[in-house]
């Protein structure tokens, strides 16, 4: 078997370290750093070894990959002080799996290619902190196609499913429009709940009742039951979606694209922030509807 390729991991939180656990559980060697020094160290005990700033993170790597909350955050921990930008020469490639803006995406890349000749794929991911761990993920990414090719083999060990969707920015535009559904259907699966207890049936069972009809969807499967129940331990933090719709909203704005539907969502979740709930898993939306949900 041929020995995986050496990865500097910046960004080890919530769905970084899930990953970086299955890497070194396929016996990648793995570099980790993470601003926050307790996370770094959660990915030592997974058997990373550490970084001490974003560039040490990138000596002896093939890839550097980033798992980061914010744009600004991607921004700083490329081009910032210590950053990768000042550490990387071709052929290493970095993989965001980061979601951040469309066009500041697309500009990251044009200057980490003049900077240093690395290739830039943008490789945002869909499935939670669980499909992170197995291996599961959704990955729509953007890039070139040779270094597309180049990365197949670690997409394999991470993605359930992986598409090429096309040039740099491509992968970041199709997560815009992952998370105008999932935002979407965030609000439908509470007033799902809320209307279902209040019609007196077993609320519970509706995934199942549902099942392979057109209603069926995992939003039903997945998240539902877990708002059913008001689990709201974070799987994805209220915040990180916020930080989402409005970058959807904003780009469809740019492009003139009607969103009314992501609009009502949006509101609904900077209500939920404005009630103090920024911390607690997505599902909590809920709250919004239901003032029972604890």
């Amino acid at each position: 078997m041929p020995a995986k390729p050496h990865i500097g991991y910046v960004g080890v939180g919530l769905m970084g370290l899930p990953m970086v656990k299955r890497l070194v559980s396929l016996h990648y060697p793995v570099r980790a750093y993470d601003l926050l020094a307790g996370k770094t160290a959660a990915a030592a005990a997974a058997g990373a070894h550490t970084a001490a700033s974003p560039a040490d993170a990138v000596q002896g790597a093939e890839m550097v990959l980033l798992n980061l909350p914010t744009t600004d955050a991607v921004e700083q921990a490329v081009f910032g002080e210590a950053g990768v930008a000042g550490a990387m020469r071709a052929p290493q490639l970095l993989i965001d799996f980061s979601t951040i803006k469309v066009d500041r995406c697309k500009a990251f890349a044009q200057k980490l290619r003049a900077a240093s000749g690395c290739g830039w794929i943008d490789a945002p991911v869909s499935g939670g902190p669980p499909a992170s761990g197995s291996g599961t993920l959704t990955i729509m990414a953007g890039g070139e196609a040779a270094e597309i090719a180049r990365a197949q083999p670690l997409f394999a060990d991470i993605a359930g499913r992986f598409t090429h969707m096309g040039p740099s920015g491509a992968g970041m535009a199709a997560k815009m429009l992952n998370q105008l559904v999932v935002g979407v259907g965030h609000a439908v699966m509470a007033e799902a709940v809320v209307l279902a207890e209040a019609a007196g049936i077993d609320a519970a069972r509706l995934p199942e009742c549902l099942a392979g009809g057109l209603g069926d969807s995992a939003l039903l499967q997945k998240l539902y039951p877990r708002m059913q129940r008001r689990e709201f331990a974070p799987q994805g933090y209220v915040r990180q979606l916020l930080k989402d719709l409005d970058m959807v909203h904003e780009y469809a704005a740019a492009l003139k694209a009607p969103t009314p539907m992501m609009s009502e969502a949006l509101s609904l979740y900077r209500i939920l922030v404005h009630l103090g709930y920024a911390e607690l898993d997505t599902g909590a939306i809920l709250k919004v509807y239901d003032r029972s949900a604890k």
